[in-house]
């Protein structure tokens, strides 16, 4: 299957759910770098995935950059015989099964004059042989709009990740009735959508007799928040009536510290939940 993300935010996503879902499976999951395989790893843990054990364990393998380039200056018959020895080595050492998934944009301009689409072929052949699955990436930064098309219509399936909002530098997610998840940068050209967001959530959860009283806004994923963002947060939350309470999950320190001195520690319908969680440096026991 393909996936053409709108957005980093939606790229990171993807890709995380896509490889989280195969480590559930207990596959062997191999991820092709080309230089942004930090923010994947990055991504893992925030979703709480055991990255650190995975990595041990070799169940979840990082192809180095230079490997995944090269892999482009090579005919095809040598890239299908290299992703024969991967399959291969996830059924040797006992996997369930094998996916794969990355960076491939280094083949979009043909650096060895082979299309990419060429090398696509080779891998779909490989996914139908050999029943292994695969996500192939194409984003608006590293293609042409008609290279997407191209690729769009050689796969047998995309990958849709819808979102509640995205405009290239925050995505907000719908994860539940009453919760959302944040992911990105917060500042001063989205805000008004966060608050809006909030105002909306509570109207609902107040109108519904079942619904659940928090109102929670996940930010694993939110790298940035300015300080009038802070505030925001706050004031919205001194509008909650007692009934309600306006959750902050997830919150990262340096966002955490943004927050304290915007008085978060006294409002007294917000609550600000640490973020926890395994490292990717985490031992076996920190990984439970």
């Amino acid at each position: 299957m393909c996936a053409v993300p709108v957005s980093d935010e939606q790229l990171w996503e993807l890709t995380a759910r896509f490889l989280a879902g195969g480590l559930r499976r207990r596959e062997k999951v191999v991820y092709f770098d080309d230089g942004t395989s930090e923010r994947v790893l990055d991504r893992l843990v925030e979703d709480r995935v055991p990255v650190a054990g995975s990595l041990r364990s070799g169940q979840l393998q990082v192809v180095s950059a230079d490997v995944t380039r090269q892999a482009f200056h090579s005919p095809v018959s040598d890239v299908r015989a290299l992703l024969d020895s991967y399959v291969d080595g996830s059924v040797t050492q006992g996997w369930s099964g094998f996916r794969m998934t990355g960076q491939m944009s280094y083949g979009a301009a043909a650096p060895a004059g082979i299309p990419l689409a060429d090398y696509d072929r080779a891998l779909d052949q490989l996914v139908a042989e050999r029943s292994c699955t695969a996500l192939c990436l194409y984003d608006h930064a590293h293609y042409t709009d008609r290279q997407i098309e191209q690729m769009r219509g050689v796969h047998r399936e995309e990958l849709v990740a819808a979102a509640a909002y995205d405009d290239g530098l925050l995505r907000i997610t719908q994860t539940g009735p009453t919760s959302v998840r944040l992911a990105g940068e917060a500042d001063h050209s989205n805000r008004p959508v966060i608050h809006k967001l909030i105002v909306d959530t509570l109207d609902r959860a107040l109108r519904s007799g079942d619904a659940p009283t928090e109102i929670e806004l996940n930010l694993a994923s939110l790298r940035f928040l300015d300080v009038a963002g802070a505030v925001a947060l706050v004031h919205a939350a001194e509008e909650f009536p007692s009934s309600h309470r306006l959750v902050l999950g997830d919150v990262r320190p340096a966002v955490q510290r943004v927050l304290d001195r915007c008085g978060a520690p006294f409002a007294a319908q917000l609550t600000v939940r640490e973020a926890q969680g395994p490292s990717r440096t985490a031992g076996p026991e920190e990984e439970r």
